[in-house]
């Protein structure tokens, strides 16, 4: 029986881990994040406590959001994309090889 806590525990806590966590993407055109423009390139992205942070060099974004799962992994990362005030704000990005989807509070 013990073991089986352990284990149980053991699951969780990596689940936890993982939820935290720095991701490379691309951004394949001009974005806005937070009502920040972002340029076209790639960005490190950490998502921490329901804030994710977008920095690329010195530079760093950060805005609010809620991470969900899947019931199947994504097989590449994708931006999802809404559009106001012909700018194109970051919807939401699916995290390639994981289940992880990241919606940002717009």
């Amino acid at each position: 029986m013990t073991k089986k806590i352990l284990v149980a525990f053991f699951v969780f806590a990596l689940a936890v881990a993982s939820a935290a966590g720095s991701y490379n993407i691309t951004l394949f055109q001009p974005s806005t994040v937070a009502g920040k423009d972002l340029k076209a390139g790639d960005y490190k992205l950490t998502i921490e406590n329901g804030k994710a942070i977008l920095s690329q060099g010195k530079s760093k974004v950060e805005a609010s959001v809620k991470t969900e799962t899947s019931d199947t992994k994504f097989s590449s990362t994708s931006v999802r994309y809404s559009t106001a005030d012909g700018k194109s704000l970051v919807k939401e990005i699916r995290l390639g090889g994981t289940t992880t989807r990241v919606v940002f509070d717009n």
